[in-house]
């Protein structure tokens, strides 16, 4: 009696360890996935909608990284129709399509580039090929391909008018100088290459708001303000 009574005892302690087992086990997954998401901005919209957002983008932008890599390419993160789209995994029952796009090309841009950064680029053929694309565009549309300073023809990710016009002035000024410096050189850099385009921080102050969103305004006018300077504009 007393050993089937020691048995008994002894499967049921066996068995609330197992129990407690799976739960911590649970529970750290939890953490895992909460953590993993935790670098990132939060604008609002629900918990669903954000998470939803994050793992979608990052997957996807990590598997177009890899694909890039492989063929030895880089692209910018702008010029994938899913990026652009932004709404895989999207329904209307998490919220606001637009916030969710916003939280879906942040988390593509950084798979993206985890999987395949650009500073670690150094086949400079699609580079050289994307110059000479640009540079037909321009000839080909004289001016009207030029955006310059005219910044309604930037995108317009949200924040403050305030943050966006100053981003966009700063990271034009800073691209336009390294330009002009260049073409002095007779040689033509990737952006990356550039510590002002890397840390696009020239002129933040937290009061403007959202320190990613204002870096994402930059680049893109340290871009277009690179490739003037490098044209005599």
């Amino acid at each position: 009696m007393n050993t089937r009574l020691a048995r008994v005892s002894e499967v049921a302690i066996l068995s609330l360890l197992l129990m407690g087992i799976v739960v911590a086990t649970s529970v750290s997954a939890a953490a895992q996935r909460r953590n993993r998401w935790d670098g990132y901005p939060n604008w609002g919209g629900s918990y669903q909608l954000r998470e939803t957002a994050l793992n979608a983008g990052y997957n996807e932008g990590t598997k177009q990284g890899r694909d890039d890599r492989s063929h030895n390419r880089y692209r910018n993160p702008s010029e994938f129709s899913a990026y652009q789209n932004g709404n895989h995994d999207y329904s209307s029952r998490l919220g606001d399509r637009d916030l969710y796009r916003r939280y879906y090309q942040s988390a593509f841009e950084n798979g993206y580039n985890t999987e395949n950064p650009n500073n670690n680029y150094n086949n400079r053929n699609d580079d050289r090929r994307g110059r000479d694309d640009r540079d037909r565009d321009r000839n080909n549309n004289n001016n009207n391909s030029r955006w310059g300073r005219d910044w309604n023809r930037y995108g317009n990710w949200g924040g403050s008018n305030d943050l966006r016009q100053t981003a966009l002035n700063a990271g034009y000024n800073a691209g336009n100088k390294e330009g002009h410096n260049d073409a002095r050189r007779g040689r033509h850099h990737s952006y990356s290459e550039f510590s002002d385009y890397k840390n696009a921080t020239t002129d933040y102050n937290s009061r403007l708001g959202d320190r990613s969103l204002y870096q994402r305004y930059f680049r893109q006018g340290f871009e277009n303000g690179y490739e003037d300077g490098y044209r005599g504009y």
